[in-house]
């Protein structure tokens, strides 16, 4: 994987994940419910292809991570603040 490929992955996974979490959380109205999806789907998805993570693919399935909890974080906040999410 070239130098490249790893950034735009970083922030592809963490703008992807915060999206994806944002919008869960709107529909479902939880906060952490994407966040244990996410987890959930990751680690089903690697076991059932048998795969151990290098250190690259684990630092881009983080920042997907962080994405999600930056998600959940800002709709508890927004939702804190008085904000009404639908």
């Amino acid at each position: 994987m070239s130098l490249l490929q790893f950034m735009v992955s970083i922030v592809l996974f963490t703008v992807l994940g915060f999206g994806i979490g944002f919008i869960l959380n709107m529909i479902l109205k939880t906060t952490w419910l994407p966040v244990i999806i996410a987890v959930g789907v990751v680690v089903g998805a690697l076991v059932y292809q048998k795969i151990v993570p290098g250190i690259w693919d684990s630092l881009i399935l983080g920042c997907g991570m962080i994405g999600t909890v930056a998600s959940g974080w800002t709709i508890h906040t927004l939702r804190k603040k008085g904000y009404r999410m639908f």
